[in-house]
């Protein structure tokens, strides 16, 4: 799996995680997910990762958990909230 190179603009965004399988998985997992249980596949990704997390995790794992949760309650609390950032103006 590789991870989304550091940018600099890295706090303000969760990295991009990215792993290899064939097209026609993805399309069917995105289908089933989809038709299941109405939301994306990246939406269950990370809630197969908390269950997995939250049932076989040591101390430090599942502190990690509650880390991660809590930076995802503050980006979400932002999203859509967050002044667009102006660009400069040219006579700078």
């Amino acid at each position: 799996m590789a991870t989304q190179p550091p940018s600099p603009e890295s706090r303000d965004h969760t990295p991009y995680r990215k792993f290899r399988l064939p097209d026609t998985l993805w399309e069917a997992y995105g289908s089933v997910c989809a038709r299941v249980f109405s939301r994306e596949r990246s939406e269950d990704l990370v809630e197969h990762i908390r269950t997995v997390i939250s049932e076989y995790g040591d101390a430090d794992e599942l502190a990690k958990l509650e880390t991660a949760e809590q930076e995802m309650a503050e980006r979400r609390a932002r999203k859509g909230g967050r002044p667009r950032k102006q660009p400069a103006s040219e006579s700078e």
